[in-house]
């Protein structure tokens, strides 16, 4: 028995309501992206949990131990659910960096989940194999990506059922609800510049975040909420380009997506700067970062400017697109 499944990443443009005076918390609105990609098989084989990489040399030693670490945790809780108890190995064919605001750790963990039920002929629902796995504790975004894809909003958690400012790593939610999913203008390209700059805030550090800067000013997640509901969703409907990129540029200045950039060493807000100069209609953090991404259908100069930008920085640019749909067998 072999699998072989693709996922793609996903941009997490921002969280929505870290306030909670309606009775919920979270929420959140995040794109899919065709590139970069997870490629992982599954071959019945060996004993216990084993992982292998067809190209370990183009691989940190961190990111090596992240991918190892997340597969043999995932696989556990998958099989101890199903009642499994043979060898399994996964194979790495294509993977993304970790910690860089891609959402790498949801699009592995339900990857794993999904291989080790459907190789055992159990199809289980993907939010379901999310809450089995441990992913979708905060944000909807990751989990819907890889069941669906494309432009998506979020409904956060019940107060009831998330009663503290977490992030998903700390969370152990049930994934939220889907308000919206929209196919996403492919004709629209996103540049992802990721600079090679140590993530400034993950773990215990991102834990304390969320419980010093929240809740968030209600007044702010009012000015979040207008924004997506009458200019940042009708911009995609109407592939208004002009006005979702200037959605991009606005939410970076309000509610935790403010905090999460404030957080940030200055090289961060410079390329961000230097893209917009170049003519990018948005640029924004992912997640808390370090990837920036560009809205853009002018692809040659927001290029230009992200390679400029990141001499003396070290790093890499990647031409991506919006992807409307899941995970895929090849």
């Amino acid at each position: 028995m072999e699998l072989l499944i693709q996922t793609p990443s996903r941009l997490h443009l921002s969280l929505l309501d870290l306030n909670g005076s309606l009775g919920r918390i979270d929420g959140g609105v995040g794109l899919t992206l065709k590139k970069p990609s997870l490629v992982l098989e599954l071959k019945e084989k060996g004993t216990g949990v084993q992982v292998e990489f067809i190209k370990p040399k183009n691989l940190s030693k961190s990111n090596i131990e992240d991918y190892v670490d997340r597969i043999g945790s995932s696989a556990i809780k998958m099989m101890k659910y199903l009642g499994i108890d043979k060898g399994l190995t996964f194979i790495v064919h294509e993977n993304f960096p970790s910690h860089s605001g891609l959402g790498s750790g949801t699009q592995l963990s339900l990857a794993v989940g999904k291989l080790i039920s459907d190789s055992v002929k159990h199809e289980i629902e993907v939010p379901k194999i999310a809450s089995i796995v441990g992913r979708g504790g905060t944000s909807g975004i990751g989990v819907a990506s890889f069941e669906n894809g494309g432009f998506i909003i979020d409904g956060g958690h019940h107060c009831d059922d998330k009663r503290e400012f977490l992030p998903s790593s700390a969370s152990k939610a049930l994934p939220t609800p889907i308000l919206a999913r929209y196919d996403f203008p492919e004709e629209w390209k996103v540049i992802l510049v990721i600079p090679d700059v140590k993530k400034n805030v993950s773990g215990t550090e991102e834990v304390n975040i969320f419980q010093e800067y929240c809740p968030i000013p209600l007044e702010e997640v009012q000015q979040m909420s207008h924004l997506l509901l009458m200019k940042m969703m009708p911009a995609v409907l109407e592939k208004d380009l002009d006005a979702f990129g200037d959605s991009v540029n606005r939410i970076q200045d309000i509610g935790f997506k403010k905090i999460e950039n404030q957080l940030q060493k200055p090289v961060i807000g410079e390329i961000m700067n230097l893209l917009r100069d170049a003519g990018a209609p948005g640029v924004g953090m992912s997640s808390f970062g370090p990837t920036i991404y560009a809205i853009t259908d002018s692809v040659k100069d927001i290029v230009s400017a992200a390679h400029d930008a990141l001499e003396g920085v070290g790093g890499y640019v990647m031409e991506s697109e919006a992807q409307n749909y899941g995970c895929i067998y090849r």
